[in-house]
């Protein structure tokens, strides 16, 4: 299936793109983001493990257990803090 992946600020910023249609078989987030860190650098930094790293689908907040589905719009962004 095919989705529409958006990346926003740093995430941004490293990859050098701020979007880009993703070919998957991946089932959920998860499987997603490996997928994406397995394409190797930039991906395995700006997406890593290690990295706090915030996701929405479809405009809504996501944890890395929500299903894709084709077609939808995926964002992987780091977390915005407020003063």
């Amino acid at each position: 299936m095919q989705v529409t992946v958006r990346y926003f600020a740093s995430v941004r910023e490293a990859l050098g793109t701020g979007s880009e249609a993703v070919e998957t078989s991946a089932t959920d987030l998860r499987g997603l983001r490996d997928q994406l860190i397995a394409r190797g650098e930039p991906h395995a930094s700006a997406l890593a493990r290690g990295k706090a790293v915030r996701m929405a689908l479809d405009q809504v907040m996501s944890a890395e257990s929500a299903s894709l589905r084709e077609g939808q719009e995926v964002a992987f962004f780091p977390p915005v803090t407020g003063g």
